[in-house]
């Protein structure tokens, strides 16, 4: 599993509603109005089992490899500038983080460079361990990674 498959799972699950891609591209231009943030939200109920259902058939070490690039990612913006602009609470941070990959390479890359464009009250939970449960159903514990996915584990970012 390369970078390039990782976000190429996460777009083909967007094409479960439509895409969304006029909505997403606004978004990472920092330029979505709140109502059309909740329209991407509510999308979500339908892009995150999709999502899910392409994992499921992914080999073990290509299941392994997603999340562990997943795991990246939710820590590479595990930082104190991106949180100030997402949610207070831990868990908030998480959850605002696993959106904020969810919603795609475009709008992931956007708030690493520019953290003002993230949005406060965008969150995806589900994203967060989405890789990891569908591994511990199939395959059993999941071998340690190094790196946490948890908030305020990325010490280098506050």
């Amino acid at each position: 599993m390369d970078e390039m498959q990782f976000w190429s799972l996460i777009e083909r699950a967007w094409l479960a509603v439509g895409g969304m891609g006029r909505f997403r591209k606004r978004l990472a231009k920092g330029q979505l109005c709140e109502e059309q943030a909740e329209e991407l939200i509510d999308a979500l109920e339908i892009v995150i089992p999709a999502l899910s259902a392409a994992l499921d058939e992914l080999s073990q070490e290509d299941l392994l490899g997603f999340d562990r690039l997943l795991e990246r990612k939710l820590y590479d913006i595990d930082r104190a500038e991106v949180q100030q602009y997402t949610d207070g609470s831990d868990d908030g941070f998480l959850y605002a983080r696993g959106f904020i990959v969810v919603a795609g390479q475009a709008y992931y890359e956007a708030v690493h460079v520019n953290p003002s464009i993230a949005m406060m009250d965008l969150e995806c939970e589900e994203m967060c361990y989405i890789s990891a449960h569908l591994y511990r159903e199939k395959f059993g514990e999941m071998p340690e990674s190094g790196i946490c996915r948890e908030s305020g584990s990325n010490q280098a970012g506050w």
